[in-house]
């Protein structure tokens, strides 16, 4: 199953150790708070808790999405790489 993962921690060092998890679960980052990718539910209850782990007791929000295959199929998607103006959809 697909899944977007979001998140808003304002300590650096907290959001860096986040963002290294969901790499190691082989997420894609999207945005610089925002990861996507595949992962069985299983990995995503224990990715969320890794995740949880990693914040400790600072602030923060951490937002896991679960998304069948056919909502990511219906996604609208647009991505224009750096200095080639070339777009992607």
């Amino acid at each position: 199953m697909r899944c977007v993962v979001v998140y808003d921690v304002p300590d650096d060092r907290a959001r860096g150790k986040i963002a290294e998890v969901c790499l190691d679960y082989g997420l894609d980052r999207i945005q610089y708070s925002a990861f996507a990718g595949r992962l069985s539910r299983n990995l995503m209850e224990e990715l969320m808790l890794k995740m949880k782990d990693r914040l400790g007791k600072r602030p923060g929000k951490l937002l896991l999405l679960p998304l069948p295959e056919d909502v990511w199929q219906d996604r609208l998607h647009y991505e224009k790489e750096g200095g080639r103006g070339e777009g992607r959809e």
